[in-house]
């Protein structure tokens, strides 16, 4: 699954090149360069807060496993599902680095 979407992602990445037809002007390398940024900060975003997902999930099942067990320890569990969405938080930083500069 992992290969074929990797084939389709390089397949549109280099069908870009296929489909250009007008000459590069200082103006359509400025709009290009825009949508590119744009777009990697689209991905920067989507990309972490799926894996921050991911995570809070794996995290919370783990700490509620743990919980029911001893109850003692809520308190502990805390502070890693609050690390797992801090990489929500970082592609967001990044994702505003990215369209500021």
């Amino acid at each position: 699954m992992k290969r074929k979407i990797f084939l389709v992602c390089a397949l549109l990445v280099l069908s870009v090149a296929v489909f250009a037809q007008e000459a590069v002007t200082a103006e359509t390398a400025a709009a290009t360069a825009s949508i590119w940024k744009y777009f990697a900060a689209a991905l920067a975003v989507g990309i972490s807060c799926i894996a921050g997902g991911i995570a809070v999930a794996r995290i919370g099942a783990a700490a509620m496993g743990a919980m029911s067990e001893n109850a003692d320890i809520s308190g502990k569990a805390l502070p890693f599902a609050g690390l797992a969405e801090g990489i929500c938080l970082w592609g967001f930083l990044v994702a505003l680095l990215i369209l500021i500069l």
